[in-house]
């Protein structure tokens, strides 16, 4: 049996393939390295993995998480899953190129991942070619769902968001500024935080779209700006990506994408089933 997951910031999508060969779906919360450690992993997989499922018998592991960038922060996972899965080959890989073999499978092209947090490449069929680093929660992630997320906290908390849609945050939330700041800056998981809001964003995107319509196309517009026009004849190339903010908010991305002269390719929520039939294609 082996087990394939995508591992996001806030959520892992996870697929295990049984000796008949039927696919087994499930989530668990996500395990951003530079966010929690191996400790936390392995209480957290002790608790979320299903009562069926049995962790021994896991022949190999092939785990794609965001912050998996590094060596060391891959280990941080590795160490967790080998606890876990003790008689499997544990394999970790970034989630970016979990997203190129996904969107793109053996063929080159652009990818991007908008979803609590952003990130893109250039793919040559086989590895990332070139990246351009989003630089993460504090200094960009343009066009992720904490970058939105923070908009939509500083227009409320500023006062610059509608009244009637401030309202119905408050409704929702109930935060105060000083709520606020205190899950921002002593809180663990500040980015999962952020990003969360932007889900208020599209429940009221209907009854206040020149506004949601605004927040959007300004993270999007800062996603181009900051990331995707500083690849190299980066519109040669179609737009892909996976994610549930690009996804959710396709219709403005292809927008966007348009302003800039960039075709759009194929945009998905999650990459998790097109990610299961590229590894089995590889059997």
């Amino acid at each position: 049996m082996i087990v394939i997951a995508d591992g996001g910031s806030t959520k892992t999508n996870w697929c295990l393939i049984n000796e008949a060969g039927r696919k087994i779906h499930f989530n668990t919360e996500g395990y951003n390295p530079y966010f929690v450690d191996t400790d936390y992993i392995e209480n957290s997989l002790k608790n979320s993995l299903p009562d069926h499922l049995e962790p021994e018998k896991l022949a190999e592991v092939y785990y794609y998480g965001a912050g998996c960038s590094t060596d060391a922060k891959r280990k941080i996972v590795a160490d967790a899953m080998q606890k876990i899965f003790i008689n499997a080959k544990i394999n970790i890989g970034h989630d970016l190129l979990a997203s190129c073999r996904a969107l793109l499978g053996d063929n080159e092209g652009f990818a991007a991942i908008l979803g609590t947090g952003t990130n893109s490449c250039l793919y040559d069929g086989k590895d990332i070619s070139l990246n351009i680093d989003s630089l993460g929660y504090f200094l960009g992630d343009e066009g992720s769902g904490s970058y939105i997320g923070k908009r939509i906290l500083a227009d409320y908390m500023k006062g610059y968001m509608p009244k009637g849609l401030r309202e119905s945050f408050y409704d929702n939330y109930a935060l105060t500024n000083e709520d606020i700041f205190e899950h921002i800056y002593n809180k663990p998981l500040p980015n999962r935080f952020c990003a969360s809001f932007s889900k208020f964003i599209y429940d009221f995107k209907e009854n206040y779209e020149d506004y949601t319509n605004s927040v959007v196309d300004y993270a999007f517009t800062a996603f181009f700006e900051n990331l995707v026009i500083h690849y190299p004849n980066y519109k040669n190339y179609e737009l892909n990506c996976v994610g549930s903010v690009g996804y959710s908010f396709r219709d403005s991305l292809s927008v966007v994408a348009d302003r800039y002269e960039m075709g759009v390719g194929k945009i998905i929520r999650s990459p998790i089933d097109d990610l299961v039939d590229y590894h089995l294609s590889k059997k």
